[in-house]
């Protein structure tokens, strides 16, 4: 069995809680492309799109809406290398049909967009935001408070930027001088890295390879 298929397969062993990745990138092929990267990495996810922008022609192969979907309990996902697709705007991360609908994945993507509302976060997740910064004062401001929120929160939450250095620089910057330090320490840039997408995704499932080790390690 090849690395990637067994790592998979050694996190949900350990029953770890499921990770919750919200994405808010410019543009909807940017969390496609950090999906198939957690896919290199031994990661299945469930994405949902939740600005209808990843598949923007689904509703022709499905009579029924995701709320119609969920009500007659026959959730209509797409196949997709990388696990599976949901074509679902308007869900959000606290949907409670996404606790069971998660199951059988490490974890839930979700395409936030870079103007989406205020999120709100998946019960029971590890929580993860992903950013992409402009060097626009309206981007960066956008940035920070979602962090803000996040960091918030308590438990287990990170959060990966990419995009401008500059901008990632300056907001990493305003979070160290403004929020809380301890939990800032969860803040990381992948900014100058040749491939962002791939140095999330092996940030992303190294640490939960140090997670399954611990929790294996206090159990025994």
């Amino acid at each position: 069995m090849p690395a990637d298929q067994a790592e998979g397969l050694r996190r949900r062993g350990a029953r770890q809680p499921l990770r919750c990745i919200h994405c808010f990138f410019d543009a909807a092929e940017s969390t496609v492309r950090f999906a198939h990267a957690l896919h290199q990495c031994g990661w299945t996810s469930l994405l949902i799109d939740t600005r209808g922008r990843v598949w923007a022609d689904s509703p022709a192969r499905s009579l029924f809406d995701w709320r119609q979907q969920i009500a007659r309990g026959q959730s209509h996902t797409l196949p997709m290398p990388y696990g599976d697709g949901w074509h679902a705007p308007g869900m959000r991360a606290d949907e409670p049909a996404l606790t069971a609908a998660a199951q059988r994945y490490d974890c839930l993507l979700l395409d936030a967009g870079p103007n989406a509302p205020d999120w709100t976060p998946q019960p029971d997740a590890a929580q993860t935001l992903i950013l992409e910064v402009n060097p626009t004062h309206a981007s960066m401001l956008h940035g920070y408070a979602l962090l803000k929120t996040l960091f918030s929160l308590g438990g287990h939450a990170s959060a990966g930027l990419l995009g401008d250095p500059g901008a990632c620089a300056r907001l990493q910057a305003a979070c160290d001088r403004f929020l809380d330090r301890s939990s800032c320490r969860n803040l990381y840039s992948v900014a100058g890295e040749d491939d962002a997408f791939a140095a999330l995704a092996v940030r992303m499932t190294s640490e939960e390879t140090g997670s399954t080790a611990r929790y294996k390690t206090g159990n025994t």
